[in-house]
Formats: structure tokens, sequence, C-alpha cells
């Protein structure tokens, strides 16, 4: 299958998926979830989708829990929507990737604070 055909059905599925799980996983329960990749089988028979999370710490985990019970309707949701041979089964994994660049700029601020100004020293 060729790389642009594949790029798009990514993100159509990513867009897709998005708005099935902001209709299916209530806000309150489960904080804020968005999907932010989905790595897609060259067969299109399975997809991986990487979802970040906004919400204290038990949200998160009700989350992950409320999708992986709720995988098969929101494939569904998706079959509908977007037309392929085979809807992809999905599987839900965390992102980390944005908590790790937070603490990354926490690490600099925490420098920048701690080390004396340039104008200072001038």
């Amino acid at each position: 299958m060729s790389s642009h055909r594949l790029q798009r059905v990514r993100e159509l599925l990513k867009r897709e998926i998005g708005e099935a799980i902001r209709r299916e996983i209530p806000v309150q329960q489960a904080g804020l979830v968005t999907v932010n990749d989905v790595e897609v089988a060259g067969d299109l028979k399975n997809a991986k989708v990487y979802l970040g999370q906004l919400g204290t710490t038990e949200q998160k985990k009700t989350a992950l829990q409320m999708l992986n019970k709720n995988r098969s309707r929101i494939q569904s949701l998706v079959a509908k929507t977007v037309v392929l041979k085979y809807t992809p089964k999905l599987k839900f994994l965390v992102d980390e990737s944005i908590d790790r660049g937070n603490r990354v700029l926490q690490i600099i601020e925490e420098l920048e604070k701690t080390m004396p100004s340039e104008s200072a020293e001038k």
C-alpha cells in the first residue's frame, strides 16, 4: 500500500477515533482523552492508538479501563464513518511523550531559576 494512502488512513482514523472517544467516554470520570497518533499495520487489520490524557491519576486509570472495555463499541462507530475493507482492531496505548516533554520543560525552568542571571553578572 502506498505510504500516501496509509498516511491519509491514519489521519482519518485519528480524527474519527477521537470523535468516538469524545462521545463515548465522559470527561468527568476519565479526564480529557486525546488521540495523539494512530499507527496502522500495512494490511489495515490492526491499529495502535496513542492517547494523551489530562486529569488525575485515578481518572487516567479509569479512562484506559473504559476505553479497553468499550473498544468494540468504538471500533463499530469508526467502521460506520470510515469505509475500509477491514476495520482495524484497536489497541489503546498511553502516549507518555507529552508528560516527558513537560518534565523536561520543568527541569529547564528549575535550572533557569537556580542559575544567576547574566544581567546581574555584567
